[in-house]
């Protein structure tokens, strides 16, 4: 109980920081950690360098750069944004393309499946629509159960409410799209083992999440990418949402073709220090 109250009061001293501020410390956060810990750094340029995104040495060693920073941002942002006054927050919206797909969606009444990967501030996009709309957010409860509150409390705003990753969850999102509204779902998270398929990733197998493509093909709802991009010097963020391909996601594979696309528009924004070639157990 002591340790919830102290971490508590720190996140929520810590979310009086001005933005530039967060990202300013989170930039150090980033460069410090590349530099002292070798198999995070590892993974960022393997990761980088695999997907094929930057055309030359050039190029590759900016993108990385920008990302080692992007990364420790992503990093801090998370409890400023969590901790923030909710009322407060629109002060960081800084605008919104696509919103007409999110508009069409909600006339055809069979609820929204906002993907959202590990690109810009992926924390954002579910408080930014929480304001106008009802949204169910799928997640991962950590292994530390006194952790729950601080992430309850953190993101549970609004029109917000969280789904567990289990069979339970998996119910109120269906349950959710039924009543035609919206749910969120990490695509590029690890699925537990059994819980996937192997299909290509930027050109390798990635073990791939089999539950967005069954709830799109199970509910007919509208499938849209979303993500916060992260403007620079603290200046806020811009939602970007946009429709998936005509063909849909009806496979892991074809699921995967549309997070590479996504993140095409804005490689130095990607958490490639996260590891999509694994298993979890």
């Amino acid at each position: 109980m002591f340790k919830q109250a102290a971490v508590t009061f720190m996140i929520k001293m810590f979310a009086k920081l001005p933005l530039c501020v967060v990202h300013f410390l989170g930039t150090i956060l980033g460069w410090t950690t590349y530099l002292s810990y070798k198999k995070y750094a590892l993974l960022i340029n393997q990761n980088l360098k695999l997907s094929q995104l930057t055309k030359d040495d050039i190029r590759f060693k900016k993108t990385l750069h920008r990302n080692i920073a992007e990364t420790g941002k992503a990093l801090l942002e998370t409890f400023a944004i969590w901790y923030r006054n909710y009322s407060t927050l629109d002060k960081w919206y800084q605008g919104c393309t696509g919103w007409e797909h999110v508009e069409a969606g909600l006339k055809k009444g069979k609820g929204i499946i906002f993907l959202t990967p590990h690109l810009g501030c992926f924390e954002i996009t579910s408080l930014y629509y929480g304001q106008f709309h009802p949204i169910t957010v799928l997640f991962r409860p950590p292994r530390q159960e006194w952790l729950m509150p601080l992430i309850n409390e953190g993101r549970e705003r609004g029109k917000v409410r969280l789904a567990p990753a289990n069979a339970h969850g998996v119910r109120l999102l269906l349950q959710a799209l039924k009543r035609g509204e919206a749910i969120g779902i990490l695509p590029d998270q690890a699925p537990l083992a059994g819980e996937g398929e192997w299909v290509p990733f930027f050109g390798r197998p990635a073990y791939t999440m089999t539950l967005a493509s069954k709830l799109a093909e199970k509910s007919g709802a509208q499938v849209l990418m979303a993500f916060g991009e992260r403007l620079a010097n603290g200046h806020g963020y811009h939602i970007h949402i946009s429709p998936v391909s005509e063909g849909g996601i009806n496979t892991p594979e074809l699921l995967n073709q549309e997070i590479e696309k996504a993140i095409s528009h804005c490689p130095s924004q990607y958490m490639w220090v996260y590891d999509r070639y694994k298993v979890r157990n």
